[in-house]
């Protein structure tokens, strides 16, 4: 008999366990019928009224997994609804299922259907017992009927005839499905502020005898998913398929084979609408049109804001005045040196960043090709500016793979000198309230404030928090304190150009055209996570290494840089850029295609704290104040203001 090393036997008894564990706390397999000992349930249908393609199609042939697009119309402060009314007549799916009595006289069931979200959850089972809810399962999004008090519902008298008797009911799908009071305004359920999250949905199917309801051998808080076992929701996933609820007498559940995909698909044409805590609609409204404005359409139907920047005055530059078309005008390295050195300081211009006086005029949105325009204006001499610009989506997710497809500015020209600008894809928490807090961080805590030094205070829990793409002309070190390289700052001696138009050092000059996209994850420096750490550090996913780096533990994010060419990203028709946000890893993708995208960033929660509220999109072109990137090759102090607007523009954005 073959024998094997004793670490073959170690891996082979580890990848048992594995297995036992994983079907023991997996999905419990479909099953067409199953028997209980009063009665059997069969033909469990929980979209029987929706075969409609994410097309608009009908699709009669549909596969096992059915799919819809969220209704954005009116669901800006009602929150999404799946499906409305715009979408299917009722304005609620239809499920059906079929019982027989096996009972000796006719009598009622009870029944109720649950659904979940399985594409951005915990496991429902504790890692180390099956028999254990995960303590995080609460925070799955699952719910029933959109009236939480209305618990099992009553069949009609089943006769004990060996017959199937067909029940239909309907139900649909609605944010805060569990009527949390965080979530609530003085009386009004917010349902916004707990949107449905996209992605796949499961849905359950319990049916019961009335003894196991007036007993109370089914719980109050799984008949009502509002109410708290002790402290703690129970999520009836976990309680029926591995709980207390598995083994129940005459209590039959049954998850069905058929899945639903939610996808949102905010349409850039659909409209921008303008906060008035920025603006005065009378004297801010010139450039007021259909599709960008206040009025009431746009406010309770545009997907998407004017995003206006926070300026920093404590970011002030000292701007050459010089005006020029880096992108265009054969702008050269001599020229920026030139102009770095032999400006006076009394000669140069004092300013920040800006943003837009009049809204609608730097970004526009055309229904007719479903397209966002953003322009970073031109300046002119004297009207000395570099101002911002940018969108916001109005709708709030928690998780999603957030994709975009659009043709940002270039950034370098053929010189390899920068135009100033980095081209931001980013999430941000929807509100700085205490709805939207994040999960406790229970070691040290938080830091409280976005803004604030090492002094600043550390809380249990912030409402703040930040998923970034930063795209511009950096420099790809992972940074230390003796931060390569050094650069030879030259001197302004007209007479000798060696002295002022000195070289960049040859890992810069020799990386002609790149850029760096750099990923960043604001975790607000909670120490929470098993390897959290400042300085350089790796982590691997997919087989591919990055350098992942923290200034120090108070530093609020961690970010990782990954170079790529100016030209493929920016140079082409659009690109493609993806944040996939799930509840324990964060992946930043970037492509030419949809289908070919190639991870660029990745971070998870054993570095770093992986926010868990909820999150908004914003897409814009921005002026940095270089001093953020510690090592640039070029100074925004020393770029030109641009002679011509800089136009970027959004095709597509998809969050599924």
């Amino acid at each position: 008999m073959k024998k094997f090393p004793a670490i073959s036997i170690l891996f082979i008894l580890v990848s048992m366990l594995q297995f036992l564990f994983l079907n023991s706390c997996s999905q419990s397999p479909v099953k067409k019928e199953i028997a209980s000992g009063q009665f059997i349930i069969r033909e469990f249908v929980p979209l029987s009224n929706w075969n409609i393609d994410t097309n608009g199609q009908k699709n009669e042939q549909q596969e096992i997994q059915k799919s819809i697009l969220l209704d954005y119309s009116d669901a800006f402060r009602s929150g999404f609804i799946i499906p409305t009314m715009n979408q299917v007549k009722e304005g609620q799916f239809e499920f059906e299922f079929s019982v027989k009595n096996t009972g000796s006289s006719a009598q009622k069931f009870f029944y109720k259907i649950y659904y979940q979200n399985e594409s951005y959850k915990f496991s429902v089972c504790d890692e180390l017992d099956s028999t254990r809810q995960n303590i995080y399962a609460w925070e799955n999004f699952y719910g029933s009927w959109e009236e939480v008090k209305k618990t099992f519902v009553e069949t009609l008298t089943i006769p004990a005839d060996n017959q199937f008797h067909k029940i239909t009911d309907r139900f649909r799908i609605v944010g805060n499905p569990r009527n949390e009071e965080r979530y609530y305004s003085q009386t009004t359920n917010d349902r916004w502020k707990r949107n449905p999250r996209v992605g796949k949905y499961s849905f359950m199917l319990v049916v019961t005898m009335e003894e196991n309801l007036q007993k109370n051998i089914i719980p109050g808080y799984v008949q009502d998913i509002s109410l708290k076992n002790e402290d703690a929701f129970v999520n009836p996933y976990f309680y029926f398929l591995y709980g207390p609820g598995k083994n129940l007498k005459n209590t039959i559940f049954m998850v069905s084979p058929y899945q639903l995909k939610v996808i949102a698909k905010p349409d850039p044409g659909a409209g921008i609408y303008i906060k008035p805590r920025f603006f005065n609609a009378d004297k801010d409204a010139r450039y007021f049109c259909k599709t960008c404005g206040m009025d009431s359409g746009l406010y309770r139907n545009a997907p998407y804001e004017q995003f206006i920047h926070y300026i920093d005055a404590t970011t002030k530059m000292s701007n050459i005045p010089v005006i020029a078309d880096v992108l265009k005008d054969n702008y050269s390295v001599m020229d920026y040196n030139w102009n770095k050195q032999f400006y006076r300081k009394d000669e140069l211009v004092a300013i920040t960043a800006s943003t837009t006086k009049f809204p609608c005029q730097t970004v526009t949105s055309d229904p007719e090709n479903h397209k966002i325009t953003m322009k970073n204006p031109g300046t002119q001499f004297g009207k000395w500016e570099k101002q911002n610009v940018g969108i916001i989506t109005r709708h709030g997710f928690t998780y999603g793979k957030w994709t975009v497809k659009a043709k940002l500015t270039e950034l370098v020209n053929k010189n390899n000198l920068w135009n100033g600008l980095t081209n931001a894809i980013w999430l941000i928490a929807q509100e700085q309230s205490e709805w939207n807090t994040r999960r406790d961080c229970t070691k040290e805590g938080y830091m409280a404030n976005y803004y604030g030094g090492q002094q600043d205070k550390r809380v249990r829990t912030v409402a703040y928090s930040e998923i970034d793409f930063e795209i511009l002309k950096t420099v790809p070190y992972c940074p230390s304190y003796l931060l390569p390289p050094a650069y030879n700052i030259g001197l302004p001696d007209d007479k000798d150009i060696n002295r002022w138009n000195v070289p960049f050092p040859e890992e810069i000059a020799n990386n002609p055209g790149e850029i760096q996209v750099s990923c960043t994850n604001w975790d607000m420096a909670c120490w929470e996570p098993r390897d959290f750490n400042d300085g350089c550090r790796t982590i691997s996913h997919g087989g591919k290494t990055f350098w992942v780096h923290r200034w120090d533990k108070g530093y609020r994010a961690l970010t990782e840089k990954t170079p790529e060419m100016d030209d493929e990203l920016f140079g082409s028709g659009y690109y493609y850029f993806q944040i996939d946000w799930q509840p324990t890893q964060i992946i930043w993708r970037i492509g030419p295609s949809k289908d070919k995208l190639r991870v660029v960033g990745y971070e998870d929660y054993t570095i770093t704290s992986v926010p868990n509220n909820q999150m908004l999109l914003i897409i814009t072109q921005e002026y940095h104040n270089t001093k953020w990137w510690i090592g640039s090759p070029y100074s925004q102090d020393n770029i030109p203001f641009p002679k011509n607007d800089i136009v970027g523009e959004i095709y597509e954005v998809t969050i599924e």
